[in-house]
């Protein structure tokens, strides 16, 4: 036997911690990944596993010490023979993860297995299904195809454009700044650096998400599941940075089950097979700023896109079926968004289809359809942004028992089940809007009535789904927010709504900030029986920060509010978000912030 030191391993950007607790003690035997001490630094705190099994023979820390990558932490009596396991990554706290390379989620062997839930799928719907289900004392089982969990939104959606917009959104208002007498070498971009930040930003998601599955007990399996039963799925295993298949299957059985597979990028038929034609994974990608860009589809991830790449260099033209861009938000809100952004574009083709592409040495030459449509255009890279299609047709859902539509959706009632009683369904996959923040609050319901199911509490089990309204962002800039009834909805409907109206060119915060392009609406039901107290229907805005602000008016819809409640309301000043308050101080004829309505 053979005294083997245990380190310290990597703990991410944290140069030294300090121990808050010994887990262990001299003469304790430890198990491989056995937290040994819990250190803090200002940001979180974690527990240090063990690389080794053995017996504890000496303690090298005490309480209080600082200790950083490489510190002895103890020595253990073990098989000299035995190969070490290389040193995991420190365990985070769920509260705030460190910064540390995104693991690659383990590969299980192949060997039956059983479990209370087993969830297939591990973007934000499906852990946060996994994790609330662990959270309530299931076993789970959650099976991903890739690397890391987190999905599309985590790994090549939401979090790395948003990345990326942050960047362009400060390097387009600095721009600005010589009128107000500061002024700035024109930026240089390092394209390496930008696309290392954007996986840095991944990798602190990606590596917490894997910390908290670890700490939930929450076994993760990697590979593309195949329903073969109602009780039962088999797992063809994956590796690598893609989904590579091993040849290794495993079959794991159920007790209950939630689908959580998601959609995929619609790829038009008659575009080429050519890298200068990406979706939103490939623009995300960022291998180079093209000269001249095409956005197929004038919705939120083709303007957000279209937004990174024209920062940094890029011109553009969209091209989009209907009579506007940024279809769902009213038109006056996206009217402003187009004049701040129209230097952006050289063509805006609405009512225009695409009707043709081929790849040529100079590019792709597309071709187009409709009222205004121009000849034939070359660009260098084209973005499809036309939208998404759920995975419901490719996991053997039809041997289960579940049905799936045509279009490939799962149908389920407001506790997320589907036509089979044990089977549920969330995110994407049961229908629009495609949005990772609905998926969360339906994985909460879908875990919640399992549990409660199994487990005998009546409580749990009467979880239900019944959202009033799901906020919709476009983080563009300036950025464009909107929930519940919009005006168009509202006048199609035939609903009598009463408006308020809040321009920023009177908010102190907007002028001073320098964007006073921006406009806050509420919208109020005016129906007679109302008596002209309605009750808060929908709202929307465009302007700086419009995403953060949104929440509010999603609250104010849950709860029922009507102006009253909401102007009177105190709201910091100067804000944005005071914007809400005066919007309905302007619906309820209370604002002061604004010229004095004519008395009719």
């Amino acid at each position: 036997m053979a005294l083997i030191d245990v380190q310290v391993p990597d703990i991410g950007d944290f140069d030294e911690v300090s121990v808050i607790e010994i887990l262990v003690a001299v003469g304790d035997t430890v198990a491989v990944d056995q937290s040994l001490i819990t250190v803090e630094s200002d940001k979180a705190s974690m527990e240090i596993p063990s690389s080794h099994a053995g017996v504890v023979k000496a303690l090298a820390v005490k309480l209080g010490d600082k200790v950083a990558k490489g510190t002895l932490v103890l020595q253990v009596e073990g098989s000299a023979s035995v190969t070490a396991a290389p040193s995991p990554a420190a365990t985070p706290s769920p509260a705030v993860a460190p910064v540390v390379a995104a693991p690659a989620v383990s590969v299980a062997t192949p060997a039956d297995t059983d479990c209370d839930v087993m969830v297939l799928g591990g973007g934000p719907g499906g852990y946060s299904a996994a994790f609330r289900a662990a959270d309530l004392g299931l076993k789970v089982i959650l099976i991903e195809r890739y690397a890391t969990i987190g999905g599309v939104c985590l790994n090549v959606g939401c979090i790395p454009s948003k990345a990326l917009l942050h960047v362009a959104a400060v390097m387009d208002e600095v721009k600005h700044f010589a009128d107000l007498g500061v002024t700035f070498d024109a930026p240089k971009v390092d394209i390496n650096k930008l696309r290392t930040h954007k996986e840095n930003v991944i990798g602190k998601l990606t590596g917490g998400l894997a910390a908290m599955a670890k700490m939930r007990k929450v076994e993760i399996v990697r590979g593309l599941g195949q329903f073969t039963g109602s009780h039962e799925i088999e797992v063809a295993m994956t590796s690598g940075s893609g989904q590579a298949m091993t040849g290794e299957k495993r079959r794991i059985t159920f007790k209950r089950a939630i689908i959580a597979a998601g959609s995929q990028a619609v790829h038009l038929p008659f575009m080429p097979n050519d890298e200068r034609v990406v979706d939103s994974t490939g623009a995300l990608a960022l291998k180079s700023v093209p000269k001249r860009m095409l956005i197929l589809g004038g919705g939120i991830i083709g303007l957000e896109m279209g937004t990174v790449y024209s920062t940094l260099g890029a011109r553009l033209d969209v091209v989009e079926m209907m009579d506007g861009l940024m279809q769902g938000a009213d038109r006056d809100l996206v009217k402003v968004w187009q004049k701040m952004n129209a230097p952006r574009f050289d063509n805006i083709m609405l009512n225009t289809k695409t009707v043709g592409a081929k790849a040529t040495a100079q590019g792709i030459e597309v071709s187009f359809e409709g009222v205004g449509a121009p000849a034939p255009q070359t660009y260098d890279l084209v973005l499809q942004a036309v939208g998404r299609s759920p995975n419901g047709k490719k996991l053997g859902a039809e041997s289960a028992g579940v049905a799936v539509t045509d279009r490939g959706f799962i149908n389920v009632d407001i506790q997320m089940r589907t036509n089979v009683g044990h089977i549920f369904a969330i995110g994407d996959i049961v229908g629009q809007p495609m949005l990772a923040h609905k998926a969360v609050h339906e994985a909460h319901v879908a875990a919640e009535v399992i549990a409660g199911e199994l487990q005998g509490n009546a409580d749990l089990a009467s979880a239900a789904f019944n959202a009033r309204v799901i906020p919709s962002v476009a983080y563009t800039d300036p950025e464009v927010a909107w929930v519940g009834l919009t005006e168009d909805q509202a006048k199609a409907q035939g609903i009598k709504i009463k408006k308020g109206l809040f321009p920023w060119s009177a908010s102190g915060r907007a002028i001073a900030n320098g964007r006073d392009e921006g406009v806050t609406k509420l919208l109020f039901d005016d129906s007679p029986e109302a008596n002209g107290h309605g009750r808060i229907l929908g709202g929307g805005m465009v302007g700086t920060h419009a995403g953060d602000m949104i929440g509010e008016v999603a609250l104010a819809i849950e709860m029922g509010a009507d102006a009253v409640d909401i102007g009177k309301t105190i709201h910091p000043h100067p804000t944005l978000g005071e914007s809400i308050g005066m919007a309905a101080e302007v619906a309820h004829g209370s604002c002061t912030d604004l010229p004095p309505v004519k008395r009719k």
